[in-house]
């Protein structure tokens, strides 16, 4: 299993993420770029805590338009796992790949 940890300007914690995945668990997992857009080969997706282009306008909305964020939605379409962690899970509810509001 190979698992995507995406890093926006101002999240933290990716490491922390980077190191129980890799060190704990022995799963596979690279540190992505938000600006990055491709995401094929990977088996899972992760969106981790921080502040997200400093929470500016509202938590997770900025980051909710990176160009990576094509890429998670086509993997959850794809039935792949996705994770957001703490501001990772305000990103999803941004981008509409989970209901709400914030």
């Amino acid at each position: 299993m190979r698992i995507a940890i995406i890093v926006f300007p101002g999240s933290n914690c990716d490491r922390d993420v980077h190191h129980v995945l890799t060190n704990v668990l022995g799963v596979e997992a690279d540190l992505v770029w938000h600006a990055d857009g491709n995401l094929r080969g990977y088996d899972g997706v992760i969106l981790p805590g921080g502040f997200s282009y400093g929470d500016y306008l509202r938590a997770g909305v900025i980051a909710a338009f990176s160009p990576i964020m094509r890429e998670v939605r086509r993997m959850a379409e794809e039935g792949k796992p996705v994770l957001g962690i703490c501001n990772g899970f305000q990103v999803l509810i941004e981008s509409g790949l989970l209901p709400g509001a914030l």
